[in-house]
């Protein structure tokens, strides 16, 4: 991850508990419209904008990991950081795709 995140949360009103009063979904789409960004700024080569967004996603996910414990079992949100940590900063090991990545969570856009 970028300097950014040792120096604290980019998302500082939602780490003061903002956050764990989002539904799943919302916090969910949150992630979702991060990993946009990231996808976008890594398709138009530009890492470091790429970077910045993803660890903003990767933030939030700490979050709601955060928030959802004792709610929902964290394995599939733990795994979820890997495979986004991974894909953006490691070697894919994974072998996922920002198409992929895409629509794990626009499953959670229900529009009204």
């Amino acid at each position: 991850m970028s300097d950014d995140m040792t120096i604290g949360f980019q998302h500082k009103e939602l780490a003061n508990s903002r956050w764990a009063q989002m539904s799943l979904a919302e916090q969910m789409l949150n992630i979702g419209s991060e990993v946009s960004r990231a996808n976008r700024w890594k398709a138009k080569g530009n890492m470091e904008q790429c970077h910045r967004a993803a660890d903003r996603a990767l933030e939030l996910v700490s979050l709601t990991i955060d928030a959802q414990r004792g709610k929902h079992n964290l394995g599939e949100f733990t795994r979820m950081y890997e495979v986004l940590a991974d894909y953006y900063y490691g070697e894919n090991y994974y072998q996922t795709d920002s198409v992929k990545l895409q629509h794990s969570f626009d499953i959670f856009y229900h529009p009204k």
